[in-house]
């Protein structure tokens, strides 16, 4: 999305005109600089008229190598000759006069046809990878999973992660985490065709501790609303730009569903021990192979795994036909946790849960098992994105 750098708030008030929805501004260089380090797919700088020249040449020559598919557009009062040429040899790629904001828009748009130019198919666009959180039956804590999985993924690292909440009719991953969205899912409906990241961006609400999250429609009756190939553009667009989407899907075969397994690269399998949730995991199971369903990735969790309840655990693997990545264990301080809206990951890193959640995420992430006996790695230090600093 365009990240305008202009320490007049009116001036940037005039400029965000001709920028698309989710437009970012920074009063300085040194904040423009903290923003690209957390934005690697950020495609054009607009350097607003109030900014120094020289600073702002500095900018156009450093971005010029460090960051060669980023266009540089340099907004001035004035335009001569002179402030032309040192801008195309500092690297700008063009330079704007400050009243028009039509060929500002103009720019902007052929800034992102070259970055998207020179991403060229699968070239050096981010592909993050989508991870889907399903069963086939309801109140398995496949949403409590997801979340929790979705921190530990962020804090591991940095890395950037995005919950999409694609249980369109009865969707709980905003209440869980206690975020209040105004806008959702539903709002890019009908931009199937034309849909990127600048505009779907503005429809994140992010959480304190470093994740985004698309939420799902307020209302059931938005369903209807939402194409199955909208579903596959959101999570395409945003896989471009995140290193993990977390996917929490509704408990059924539905066509947004089918959608989001098509796109899925590591799908985990959520069920409990009693008879009719592994029944309706295995027949899920059987037809996951029938679609090719990220065959080779898939990570089955036992949740509320306790041996009282009178299915052995260790029977599971024969029954499904898989083995179990995680298990784990009935707690009373998960639905505390999910009640007080701070999932268990984030203040009870020892818990048994945790425990559990951390060992998915290495399995998700392809990294080595913790041996017996030695200590988990402290979780890195949360980096929170902030928006207008």
């Amino acid at each position: 999305m365009p990240v305008v750098v202009e320490p007049d708030p009116a001036v940037v008030e005039k400029l965000h005109a001709a920028l698309p929805p989710g437009g970012h501004a920074v009063q300085s260089t040194d904040r423009l600089v903290a923003w690209l380090a957390v934005r690697p797919e950020e495609y054009v700088v607009v350097l607003g008229p109030s900014l120094d020249l020289e600073d702002a040449l500095g900018v156009c020559q450093h971005l010029r190598t460090a960051r060669p598919t980023v266009s540089v557009l340099l907004v001035r009062a004035l335009v001569d000759t002179a402030v032309l040429g040192r801008a195309m040899q500092a690297g700008a790629r063009e330079v704007l006069p400050a009243e028009d904001t039509v060929a500002l828009g103009a720019a902007l748009g052929r800034a992102y046809e070259l970055w998207s130019a020179l991403r060229g198919p699968g070239g050096a666009a981010r592909h993050g990878r989508v991870v889907t959180v399903f069963s086939p039956k309801g109140g398995v804590g496949k949403t409590t999973i997801a979340v929790n999985l979705a921190l530990v993924l962020a804090d591991r690292g940095s890395r950037q992660v995005c919950v999409v909440d694609l249980d369109l009719a009865f969707g709980d991953v905003a209440i869980t985490l206690q975020l209040f969205p105004t806008h959702s899912i539903e709002h890019a409906a009908g931009g199937e065709h034309d849909l990127d990241f600048s505009l779907l961006e503005p429809l994140l609400t992010r959480h304190p501790d470093g994740i985004a999250v698309l939420a799902a429609p307020s209302l059931p009756d938005a369903l209807d609303r939402i194409s199955p190939s909208l579903v596959t553009q959101v999570l395409r667009t945003l896989a471009s730009q995140f290193d993990y989407v977390v996917v929490d899907t509704a408990p059924a075969f539905d066509e947004h569903t089918l959608a989001a397994l098509d796109a899925t690269d590591d799908l985990v399998l959520v069920a409990t021990l009693d008879v009719p949730t592994l029944k309706n995991v295995k027949v899920a199971a059987a037809t996951l192979d029938t679609l090719r369903v990220a065959e080779g990735r898939r990570h089955l969790v036992l949740n509320r795994a306790d041996d009282a309840v009178g299915i052995d655990p260790g029977q599971v693997p024969g029954i499904l036909g898989m083995p179990v990545a995680a298990r784990l264990p009935s707690a009373v301080a998960v639905a505390a946790a999910t009640n007080a809206g701070r999932p268990l990951v984030l203040d009870s890193a020892a818990h048994p849960v945790s425990e559990a959640v951390r060992g998915l995420v290495r399995a998700v992430a392809g990294e080595p098992a913790v041996p017996p006996g030695r200590p988990t790695p402290a979780p890195a230090r949360r980096r929170l994105l902030r928006r207008g600093s």
